[in-house]
């Protein structure tokens, strides 16, 4: 039985980008899902593994790590053999930059975005657009010359950016305006070991 475990829900975008990196990498691992809706992640048992009562969750033998970010760190440096996380200093720095975005623009604007017209959340429809849009903007001109967001290969940083970018038309955000952020969605899909979110 594979030491791996990982506590997910559907509809995470952060617990997706984990599902992606394991399936990318090969690695088996359990799923077991959390429902968020029921409060699942609020109990005593799942706050044991994470006290912010948050997905995604990994368990890996004795160490549990939680936080999307930290989760895809372990996984890069623990299994990746270097590919998806670099580690020489320009390439590394690259990484965290869009680390950054991916914790900035993209999930307050596109990822908040979402939340209001999915799940009635109650913030700022028009404000997370805008600052979704602001983060789509930066990853167009970036990839005007770019194929990849760092190190000009697939990276973690690709693994934490895709599925709120995505996902941005649920949270009534068009690609239409973004041709290279779009052709960018189409080379992750393409990469291998790609897996639907099935949202």
């Amino acid at each position: 039985m594979s030491p791996l475990k990982l506590y997910s829900a559907p509809l995470s975008g952060n617990a997706y980008k984990i599902r992606l990196l394991l399936a990318m990498l090969g690695l088996d691992y359990e799923l077991i899902n959390v429902d968020l809706r029921a409060g699942e992640n609020l109990t005593a048992e799942f706050l044991r593994l994470n006290p912010r009562g948050q997905v995604p969750v990994l368990v890996d033998g004795d160490t549990v790590i939680w936080d999307s970010l930290a989760i895809l760190v372990y996984l890069a440096r623990r299994y990746g053999d270097g590919e998806w996380l670099p580690t020489d200093i320009p390439g590394e720095t690259q990484v965290m930059q869009w680390l950054a975005v991916s914790e900035n623009e993209l999930l307050y604007g596109l990822a908040r975005a979402r939340a209001v017209v999915l799940l009635k959340r109650p913030f700022n429809l028009e404000q997370c657009q805008a600052e979704g849009k602001a983060g789509l903007a930066v990853m167009e001109a970036h990839f005007a010359e770019n194929a990849w967001l760092a190190a000009g290969k697939p990276t973690v940083a690709d693994i934490a950016c895709y599925p709120y970018v995505m996902l941005a038309p649920m949270g009534e955000i068009s690609l239409e305006p973004y041709p290279n952020v779009r052709q960018w969605l189409t080379r992750v899909e393409a990469l291998p070991g790609w897996v639907t979110m099935e949202v």
